[in-house]
């Protein structure tokens, strides 16, 4: 008899309910992680240019980050090597705790988090195979009731807060943390630091409706909306 074998034809695993905190276990979203570590190591090895903003698709063009299942709805941001990093970053990602934000700030950099629906995860994922079917890039879904109230909050840099909020947010951040938040309305990255895109938004400079023309390589813009 092997091991492990019950007789009958109720298995212990099927004789039992459904645990309650079990309940919509597999329509959770998923967020796979990165750490601060392994973002100052792409940064020190040129896989990443912190000069410009940094989001999905910087991420899935280093080569080494890939979603493996359609419930993984991007990427977080851990505190793993926080004391060690010192990068300066105009950074997006789906989800970061307090201490990570805290650590981006303090060294003049800015942080969002960002709501992207599957299909333009899918997109920012291989953007290249994407513009070769010639088609018009669509407009980012706006997040699911569950996902509104963290998206929409100060605290946790929500592209849907307001951005007067998430300025008092940085001050008191800073004060708990212990650390003088940089101005960076003096930096001369002011610009870049600043730049976000539209909540429909899909890829910063390239608005929905835009088709890219890779074999042109021209971007070809509706006349009408």
């Amino acid at each position: 008899m092997r091991l492990g074998y019950e007789t009958g034809n109720t298995p212990f695993y099927m004789r039992f309910p459904y645990e309650p905190y079990y309940k919509g276990h597999h329509l959770r979203r998923e967020y796979p992680p990165i750490t601060l570590k392994q973002l100052q190591v792409l940064i020190d090895t040129n896989r990443i240019d912190p000069s410009k903003p940094i989001d999905f698709t910087a991420f899935c063009n280093t080569g080494l980050f890939r979603l493996s299942s359609s419930m993984q709805a991007g990427f977080q941001l851990t505190d793993e090597g926080l004391d060690c990093f010192k990068a300066k970053v105009c950074i997006e990602v789906q989800h970061a705790k307090e201490q990570v934000i805290a650590a981006i700030e303090r060294n003049g950099g800015v942080i969002r988090t960002s709501y992207y629906d599957p299909r333009s995860i899918q997109i920012m994922a291989n953007t290249e195979k994407f513009f070769e079917k010639g088609e018009p890039i669509p407009r980012r879904m706006l997040p699911p009731q569950d996902a509104v109230e963290y998206y929409s909050s100060a605290k946790n840099r929500g592209y849907l807060a307001d951005p007067e909020e998430i300025s008092k947010e940085r001050l008191i951040l800073a004060q708990k943390y212990g650390y003088e938040l940089p101005k960076i309305e003096n930096d001369p990255a002011y610009e870049m630091l600043t730049s976000a895109k539209d909540p429909r938004q899909i890829f910063l400079g390239l608005e929905p409706g835009w088709l890219v023309n890779l074999a042109d390589e021209c971007i070809v813009m509706p006349k009408e909306e």
